[in-house]
Order: C-alpha cells, then sequence, then structure tokens
C-alpha cells in the first residue's frame, strides 16, 4: 500500500504542478516513447539477468507491494518451534528428536506451526542445524562459521532481484535519451514543416528523457529499494534461528538460548520476554527456574 500511495502522490504532485505551470499534460502521452522505454529497458533486463532471476525479481516485486515481511506473530512462531525442539532434544534425548528433524511434515512439533511449516527453507534450515547438533560432532565455532556462510549465501540470492532492478534504474535514463534523440531524428525528418508542427515534435522527443529519468527514479529505484528492505526482513527468521541455536550449543537453558534470538528481533517487532514465555509455556510448560533465569535476565 505505501508503494501504491507514494506514486498516487508522486503523480498527482507531477501533473498537477506541470498543468499548474500552464503546460498541457496531454502533451505528455506519448505511448510510442513509452513502448520504446520500457521495451528496451525489459529487453535489456531479461538480456542481463537468467530466468530463475527474472521470475524472482516478479515475485519480489509482489511481496514488496504487499510488504510481506515477518510480524510478530511469525517471530513468536519461530521462538516457539524452537524451544519445542530443544525442550524435547534435551528432555528425551537423540533418538526422540531425531523423528521431528526427519520428516517435518508429519512432527507434531512443526504441524503445531503452520506458518513456519509453510516456509520450505526455513524449515530445511532448522532441521539442518538440528540434525548437526544431533550428530554431535560439530564444535559451536564450526557451526556458527558454517550458518554465517550460508547466511551470506542466502543474502547474495534474496538480493539478485535488487540488483537486477537497481541496474534497470541506472540504465533508464540513458534510454531515455535514445528515445528522444530517435524522436530528434523524426523531427529533423520533417524540417520542412510547419513551426507549429515542429515544435509539437520536438516536444514529442524530448518526453522521451523526462519518462527515462522519470521511471528511473521514481518508480523502479524505489521499488528496488523496497525489495532489498522486505529481503532483508525476510532474512531476519534466520539470524534468531542461529542465534537461538549457538546460545543453545553452548549450555543455554532452552528459555535463556530464546532472548538470545529474540534480541536480534528489529524492536518493531520484538515481542516481549512476557509474550515468548506465554508462547512457550502453551507448547509446553517450561521448567520453573528456566523461567526465572529468563526473567531475571530481561530485568539486568
Amino acid at each position: 500500500m505505501t508503494i501504491v500511495l507514494g506514486l498516487i502522490i508522486a503523480g498527482v504532485s507531477l501533473l498537477g504542478g506541470f498543468a499548474a505551470l500552464g503546460g498541457k499534460v496531454s502533451v505528455l502521452w506519448q505511448p510510442w516513447e513509452v513502448v520504446i522505454i520500457v521495451g528496451v529497458a525489459i529487453g535489456t533486463f531479461v538480456v542481463a539477468n537468467p530466468l530463475k532471476a527474472i521470475v524472482d525479481t516478479l515475485t519480489a516485486s509482489s511481496d514488496a507491494l504487499r510488504n510481506a515481511v515477518p510480524r510478530k506473530r511469525d517471530y513468536l512462531d519461530v521462538l516457539a518451534l524452537l524451544y519445542g525442539l530443544m525442550r524435547e532434544l534435551r528432555a528425551k534425548g537423540r533418538n526422540e528428536i531425531e523423528p521431528h528433524i526427519e520428516d517435518p511434515q508429519n512432527s507434531s512439533i512443526f504441524q503445531s506451526f503452520p506458518a513456519v511449516l509453510g516456509n520450505q527453507k526455513l524449515t530445511t534450515f532448522v532441521c539442518d542445524y538440528f540434525r548437526l547438533i544431533i550428530v554431535g560432532n560439530a564444535r559451536a565455532h564450526e557451526i556458527e562459521a558454517l550458518v554465517d556462510e550460508e547466511l551470506h549465501t542466502i543474502h547474495r540470492d534474496q538480493m539478485k532481484p535488487y540488483h537486477a532492478l537497481s541496474s534497470m534504474a541506472e540504465a533508464l535514463p540513458a534510454i531515455g535519451i535514445v528515445a528522444a534523440v530517435l524522436g530528434v531524428i523524426k523531427a529533423m525528418g520533417a524540417i520542412d514543416q510547419s513551426p507549429q508542427l515542429l515544435g509539437s515534435l520536438i516536444g514529442a522527443a524530448l518526453v522521451g528523457t523526462f519518462l527515462g529519468i522519470f521511471l528511473s527514479y521514481a518508480l523502479v529505484g524505489p521499488v528496488a529499494a523496497k525489495i532489498k528492505a522486505v529481503r532483508e526482513a525476510r532474512l531476519r527468521p534466520y539470524i534468531v534461528v542461529k542465534q537461538t541455536l549457538l546460545a543453545f550449543i553452548n549450555g543455554a537453558a532452552p528459555q535463556i538460548a530464546l532472548e538470545h534470538g529474540r534480541k536480534t528481533i528489529s524492536e518493531y517487532d520484538r515481542p516481549t520476554i512476557d509474550e515468548v514465555e506465554s508462547e512457550t509455556m502453551n507448547t509446553s510448560a517450561p521448567a520453573a527456574d528456566n523461567v526465572s533465569e529468563m526473567r531475571q535476565k530481561g530485568a539486568a
């Protein structure tokens, strides 16, 4: 909604200001200039990017328009899922937790959090590192290095639509100049016509430059920035998983490990200690000493 609202504000300001200056808004409507600029931009975009990146850019644009970022409820689900798995591992051992990791779709713990289970990449991420914990041979610093490397790879892949659209935004002003040059060539072909006709042709040509700059800085560039913000926010649950599991591997109680993960959440969406405690108690009642430790840590 913010993208649509912003475009409405920009469009009304642009056209309203132009009309207030005495300009004729109808002059700005040059459909063939739009065809040239948009067509060339899309063509070069297709040339520069593989099919997967093109499809992912469409998905990312849709996510940006919907502002599809994790909310507090999503973080609570992730934390509660991690708590259930950690508590199961600590209380019952590796043999009991292994079926949940090997087949999350049929796991009673995962099924309690359908939003997390529906995110296949995040579910796989959680299961992979719990599997490493179950094996028990990897040290905490080794797992941390591995997680950091995977997160770097995920971030690089998630940013491909942003870089693709940013490149398009950078190219659009130049493409607008190309369209303007074509319009000038057309105008020069009518140099023997009346000044009125020649003036309209030159005006139409200059619209190409205007459109290229406008589309670059007022549409494609801002959408690319929005995609970057949304994709980085969607990476945050992975950071929560990382910090929670590293604390657990280093010997922290499940409830304390959750606090390590909770602290990595932006304050805009971060649930309180009481909210996390209430959520985990709904999953399975935590031990009294763990709750006390968590409250003391929060008070500190």
